[in-house]
C-alpha cells in the first residue's frame, strides 16, 4: 500500500546473505512459531505495509514461489550490500527506495513512515544509529535507509573500481540524517535496528519477541 501525506516510494529488501555465522538459512526463521511467516516475509510484510511497489534482491529467487513481492536476482554476486542496494535501484519503479536488510525483525513502522515522510531534497536518507555504532565506523545505518535513484550510477562505478564501501560514496551524494531525537521518540527501545548474525543475537532476539509487543510492531 502507499501511506498517504508523502509521494509513493518503493521498498528494496536486501535478504542475498549467506548466513555464515549462524550456520543455517536466516531468511527461513520462524521467530514468531511454527504457524508464523519466515523472517524474509516478515520484512517483506513489513515494507508492504508502507510501500506498493516491494523488490527484494537474493541470489536464489526460484527458491521463494509465492513470495508477495518482485524478485530480483542480484547483478554484482560478491560485493555486498552495496551491489545488492545498486541491483534493486535498478529494478524500482519509484524514483526513491526504502531499503532495509532482511534480517532485522523488530523494523518500526513508526521510524520507516517518518522517514518516508521526510522532505526529499536528498540522494540518500540515511539515521545516525541511537548507540553511535550502526553498523559501520561512521555510526550510520546505510542498510536502514532511503536512496534516490540518482544513487545508481555512482554506486555502479564504485563496484566498477572495487570500492565496495557504501560510506566510501557519502561525499558524492547528497545526505540527509535521521537524528538520534527523533529515533530516541519513535523508538524507543532501540530495536529498529536490531540485526541477526550470529546464534547470540538469534537467542536476544528471541528473548524480545517472547516480551510484550509494542503498539507498531508487525508480526
Amino acid at each position: 500500500m502507499h501511506v498517504p501525506g508523502h509521494p509513493p516510494a518503493s521498498a528494496i529488501v536486501l535478504a542475498g546473505g549467506q548466513s555464515r555465522r549462524l550456520g543455517r538459512d536466516k531468511r527461513r526463521l520462524r521467530l514468531w512459531g511454527a504457524a508464523g511467516p519466515t523472517l524474509l516475509e516478515h520484512t517483506v510484510a513489513t515494507v508492504a505495509a508502507l510501500c506498493a511497489d516491494v523488490v527484494v534482491v537474493l541470489n536464489d529467487p526460484e527458491s521463494w514461489p509465492g513470495l508477495p513481492a518482485r524478485l530480483v536476482g542480484d547483478a554484482y554476486p560478491g560485493t555486498g550490500p552495496l551491489g545488492g542496494i545498486a541491483s534493486g535501484l535498478a529494478a524500482v519503479a519509484e524514483p526513491f527506495a526504502l531499503v532495509v536488510a532482511c534480517d532485522m525483525p523488530l523494523l518500526s513502522p513508526s521510524v520507516l513512515t517518518a522517514m518516508l515522510a521526510h522532505p526529499r531534497s536528498y540522494d540518500l536518507l540515511v539515521p545516525r544509529s541511537l548507540a553511535g555504532g550502526g553498523r559501520n565506523a561512521e555510526g550510520i545505518e546505510p542498510l536502514h535507509a532511503i536512496y534516490s535513484r540518482a544513487c545508481l550510477a555512482p554506486m555502479e562505478a564504485a563496484i566498477a573500481a572495487g570500492r565496495l564501501q557504501l560510506s566510501a560514496l557519502l561525499p558524492e551524494l547528497r545526505v540527509a540524517y535521521v537524528e538520534p531525537a527523533l529515533l530516541a521518540r519513535l523508538d524507543p527501545a532501540g530495536h529498529t535496528f536490531l540485526n541477526l548474525n550470529t546464534p547470540e543475537q538469534l537467542a536476544h532476539l528471541e528473548r524480545l519477541l517472547a516480551s510484550p509487543a509494542p503498539a507498531d510492531r508487525v508480526g
